[in-house]
């Protein structure tokens, strides 16, 4: 495999990792224990069947938890401290030969890809939650699946497409996740009102402390 294959190979898995974890490790143990893939020494644990078995068992459970309005933000969370250490500990094991160096980039880059694209679909997901209707959830869930799987496939047989996309993905991100940060607070204050049953004015207007404890 060689250095841009590499790359591609330690980016993907990194980025796929913060979309669906279970999926790309799934994909990436199949292919390797198929023959279709020759896996980096560090990553050769995946094509154990049963790391298949339990990658596989979760991507069911996620598949379906992904679903759910509600039950995907809740999912998403959960997987904040799953998928960014996984993503990175994925990406270092895809150099893992080349030098403690190279591995410790690839686990920096690795993760911070991982959590750039973990925030983007999260904070995706809980807009989209908004709206009533399950069907939007179940496009983004099942577009996210394709991403994942198409976007591996590309790493392995077309590296620099796919480092030009992820470049891409990555420049939609630093556009977006302000934006989704926005939206977020919105709803946040959206809540707050009808919870309290605050004016718009009094959910954004900073809480004031009495004089006798400002003194």
């Amino acid at each position: 495999m060689g250095i841009v294959e590499t790359i591609a190979l330690s980016m993907g898995v990194g980025w796929a990792s913060g979309i669906n974890l279970y999926a790309a490790i799934c994909m990436l143990g199949i292919l390797s224990n198929t023959g279709h893939l020759d896996l980096p020494p560090d990553l050769a644990i995946l094509s154990d069947p049963l790391v298949i078995l339990a990658a596989g068992g979760m991507y069911v459970v996620e598949f379906f938890a992904d679903k759910v309005p509600g039950v995907d933000t809740g999912w998403d969370v959960i997987q904040t401290f799953i998928r960014i250490p996984a993503g990175a500990v994925l990406a270092a094991g895809a150099v893992g030969d080349l030098s403690p160096a190279a591995e410790l980039a690839a686990a920096i880059a690795g993760g911070t890809l991982a959590a750039g694209a973990h925030a983007t679909k999260a904070g995706t997901r809980a807009l989209i939650n908004t709206s009533p209707e399950p069907f939007s959830n179940w496009t983004a869930s099942l577009t996210e699946d394709v991403m994942v799987i198409g976007g591996l496939w590309a790493a392995l047989h077309h590296p620099v497409f796919f480092l030009i996309a992820l470049g891409l993905f990555v420049l939609f991100a630093v556009w977006a996740l302000p934006r989704i940060w926005r939206g977020l607070v919105r709803i946040a204050r959206w809540l707050r009102r009808k919870l309290t049953g605050a004016s718009e004015a009094d959910a954004t207007r900073p809480a004031r402390l009495p004089a006798d404890r400002i003194l």
